[in-house]
């Protein structure tokens, strides 16, 4: 099937941000840095912006260049600040219910529609996710985690799963009152064999298979959430009911 020269370039472009490790918020090679670099024109490279822009990943800025997108999104972040809260735990628990939809749909999309350009970011993605873990590097691990499950929702081709995705992952990252971002301790040994079964089963082309495996990684992510809280509550603060904040 025929696909404009842009859309390829979008996923040279994604898959150059995932190889390089760049964060939200880091600067990114120019226009004509990225035509150099991906062998095409500035103006093919241009379009290819634009895309990437109105889905959330690259945000230009005039007169100062090109920056991975922060985590706002296309459905307004500040919308959510109202609403969510991160020291309760309904929240946090309704959070993974959200996740565990929209991911799960991802995935199953993801199974259908993937390019081998998006499979090759998927799977590096997982692959950084391992060594993080292997070396217990968190800021990989965790980097890892965030590309891997960004990089799938891509593949969905819907840019609003895609906005869901990268917005539930960043209101999860509030939850401060639980505070597992940054160890990788817990079910983190088990997220990267789970992350390899998703990416397996999207690369067969099984829909149902990728579905299931991202169900039992948002559930099992969530039973170690919970295991967490309850250590803290009953283990660390003491007491029950007590304070459970890192």
């Amino acid at each position: 099937m025929y696909r404009p020269g842009y859309e390829l370039v979008a996923e040279q472009i994604l898959e150059l941000i995932a190889r390089s490790r760049l964060q939200p918020g880091d600067r990114m090679p120019t226009e004509n840095e990225l035509a150099m670099q991906l062998g095409t024109s500035r103006t093919v490279v241009r379009e290819a912006i634009k895309i990437l822009s109105a889905l959330g990943r690259v945000r230009a800025q005039k007169g100062r260049g090109l920056y991975v997108a922060d985590d706002e999104g296309m459905l307004g972040a500040r919308r959510w600040e109202g609403f969510f809260l991160p020291a309760d735990l309904d929240h946090v628990y309704m959070l993974f219910e959200f996740r565990r939809v929209q991911e799960s749909e991802a995935s199953r999309l993801a199974a259908a529609r993937a390019t081998p350009a998006e499979l090759r970011a998927i799977e590096a993605a997982a692959d950084m996710c391992r060594e993080g873990y292997v070396t217990g590097e968190t800021a990989l691990f965790n980097s890892g985690d965030d590309e891997f499950h960004l990089s799938v929702a891509a593949a969905s081709h819907n840019q609003f799963l895609v906005t869901a995705v990268r917005e539930a992952r960043r209101l999860l990252r509030q939850s401060s009152t639980i505070g597992l971002r940054g160890t990788l301790g817990g079910h983190a040994a088990e997220a990267v064999e789970e992350h390899a079964a998703i990416y397996r089963a999207i690369r067969d082309g099984d829909a149902d298979a990728a579905a299931h495996a991202a169900t039992v990684h948002l559930d099992n992510t969530l039973e170690d959430y919970r295991r967490e809280i309850q250590r803290r509550v009953f283990g660390d603060a003491g007491r029950p009911g007590g304070d459970i904040a890192p």
